[in-house]
């Protein structure tokens, strides 16, 4: 298929490059950044906040970045949820560290 490129998981490596390159960015900025789900790439639009907590709490779990966000598009799917994947790992992460927040008090 001619024009076309061949889809492929960003390594650790060049996911560092693209947090590099937000960090001159204004906070508020998004950028996207593509990822598999269930076999499918899609490309995910977050603020560079939301894509470093992301990974955090994927490490945290001890599962992979993409692994934890196919877990949160499944959640969206079961749910029946309108909200686009951005949104919807938005919600998880807020409410990730409203949990933490909540356990501290």
């Amino acid at each position: 298929m001619r024009g076309r490129r061949k889809a492929r998981r960003l390594s650790g490596e060049a996911m560092e490059g693209q947090q590099r390159k937000a960090k001159n960015r204004p906070p508020s900025a998004a950028f996207k950044r593509p990822v598999w789900i269930a076999g499918r790439r899609t490309t995910v639009s977050l603020e560079a906040a939301f894509w470093e907590a992301l990974k955090e709490i994927a490490t945290s779990k001890g599962i992979p970045l993409y692994d934890f966000v196919s877990q949160i598009d499944r959640k969206r799917d079961l749910a029946h949820q309108n909200a686009n994947l951005s949104s919807a790992i938005r919600v998880s992460v807020l409410t990730h560290y409203r949990i933490l927040a909540k356990a501290k008090r």
